[in-house]
């Protein structure tokens, strides 16, 4: 990301943000207003407006001056991670929707509150700094190029960064139209990356898997006449670990479909529209090796892409077949629009053959998450207390907030099949994410898990720090998860 960090001495800041054309000015949380340039103009402005002080930590207010425009808000040091997110995220967005090429941003209080508040709104500003890619008639929106940060201590904003990159390049593959990423294009798409970040990339082509016996993922692709597609192997070697501690290897396997029609469970077009965006878990996976190659993360993680569509042709799978797993396991197909647990089936035991540390998945899987909890949580489950336990300090952290849920034995009866190993589904998609869950969880040896439902990929109006609709949710996450469990 070509965005550039200048701190300056907070001496500086009332000259220059006389003459800046965008700047905030961000205090810490008080009953009354701290020492800032432009204090008169604000207080006017409040009184105006029957405003307390302290309301900036909710409300931030934007004010247009003879140089430009000007927002105040107030940050409570002691809020959590999402909701410091958001209040900044709020602040930033008048700013940053004019488009400028620079911005200010000056910060007020104690050296224990501008320390970590500079690191919220520099991540802020730079997941936010780039459109996402568009094929509008007209000169496209210019990047943020430069923020001009004042009354922080010298600092090191690399972290933030590789976050904020990781979570656009997410977010742009995501917003790309399934005409443009086609699993073909795509696996063009993760070599290039490859290559920019010095990968090793292998491929499973669809008829190399059909020869191995993954007839889960295969009786998904069949039904593309283009047969594009792949299991993509993708691996990011850390330099060694701290001192003598061995390196970690961490597989992350991601869902890629880049278009669902439902298949012969073909879906209305309310449900088909955005199904471009159904392959957002391995773009988040992307977007997390990204993330951890910039900052050299003393980490091994290889990604597994399960990269498909799922047509509706002649040649598509249908209830009622019975496919049999790369593992062994036969499946009873119950409904063809459940094809993400599929694909991932035969991509988590290709995972776990490799004998990994830790598996986590992720993936835009079921509706059943969406009723559970809206699009501002996504949904974790694991096999292991210790990796549920990072998975949740990950989210307190990070601030992309996940929810638990359990994955009890006591489920798996809804799955029996008279004729298969298991079945798909239920008819009845009652708990459908907990017993699609508990279908994923037949494919990784038993190895320490975490799979994560994606409801909160995206989120009308932004969530957190993040301005779109779509939101990058795990990126953030995933770096913190890693970092949670190294320690």
């Amino acid at each position: 990301m070509s965005l550039q960090i200048i701190e300056k001495k907070p001496e500086a800041a009332p000259k220059t943000l006389d003459a800046a054309s965008h700047a905030l000015v961000l205090m810490a949380k008080s009953k009354t207003l701290a020492d800032i340039p432009g204090k008169e103009l604000l207080a006017a402005a409040l009184k105006r407006k029957n405003m307390k002080a302290e309301e900036l930590a909710k409300t931030p207010l934007a004010i247009e001056t003879g140089a430009g425009l000007r927002v105040f808000a107030m940050l409570d040091a002691e809020a959590d991670a999402f909701s410091r997110h958001a209040q900044l995220r709020r602040a930033l967005d008048p700013l940053l929707n004019e488009h400028p090429a620079e911005i200010h941003m000056a910060l007020y209080g104690e050296a224990a509150f501008k320390k970590p508040a500079a690191r919220d709104a520099v991540y802020c500003a730079a997941v936010n700094a780039r459109p996402l890619p568009a094929q509008k008639s007209g000169k496209p929106a210019a990047p943020l190029k430069k923020i001009n940060l004042h009354g922080a201590a010298n600092d090191d904003y690399a972290r933030e960064l590789a976050i904020a990159e990781g979570n656009f390049l997410t977010r742009s593959l995501t917003s790309l139209p399934p005409n443009e990423l086609t699993p073909r294009v795509y696996r063009k798409r993760v070599a290039a990356l490859a290559k920019e970040h010095g990968w090793k990339v292998q491929e499973y082509s669809f008829d190399k898997l059909k020869k191995m016996g993954a007839g889960a993922f295969c009786a998904v692709a069949q039904g593309s006449p283009a047969k594009d597609a792949a299991i993509v192997h993708v691996r990011y070697q850390g330099p060694g670990g701290r001192g003598q501690k061995k390196t970690k290897n961490i597989a992350l396997v991601g869902k890629g479909i880049c278009f669902d029609t439902g298949g012969h469970n073909l879906k209305p077009a309310k449900y088909m529209h955005g199904m471009h965006e159904d392959m957002n878990g391995s773009a988040v996976v992307l977007g997390i090796m990204a993330a951890a190659s910039k900052l050299k993360l003393p980490v091994q993680i290889d990604g597994w892409l399960a990269l498909a569509e799922n047509h509706i042709s002649p040649q598509a799978y249908r209830q009622n077949e019975i496919v049999r797993a790369l593992n062994g396991t036969t499946i009873e197909v119950v409904h063809t629009d459940a094809e993400g647990r599929m694909v991932l089936a035969d991509t988590l035991t290709l995972a776990a053959r490799a004998k990994p540390d830790v598996i986590a998945d992720f993936a835009t899987l079921t509706g059943s998450m969406h009723y559970a909890l809206g699009d501002r949580y996504s949904g974790i489950f694991s096999n292991r207390e210790n990796v549920a336990e990072a998975a949740l300090a990950a989210a307190r952290q990070s601030g992309e907030r996940v929810c638990r849920f359990p994955m009890d034995a006591d489920y798996d009866p809804q799955l029996d099949s008279k004729v298969a190993d298991v079945l798909q589904c239920t008819m009845e998609g009652a708990a459908d994410h907990i017993l699609a869950t508990r279908f994923l969880s037949r494919f990784i040896d038993d190895t320490p898990w975490a799979h994560m439902d994606l409801s909160a990929s995206t989120c009308k109006g932004g969530l957190g720090a993040v301005m779109t609709d779509l939101t990058g949710f795990g990126v953030g996450w995933g770096l913190a998860w890693i970092e949670t469990l190294d320690k």
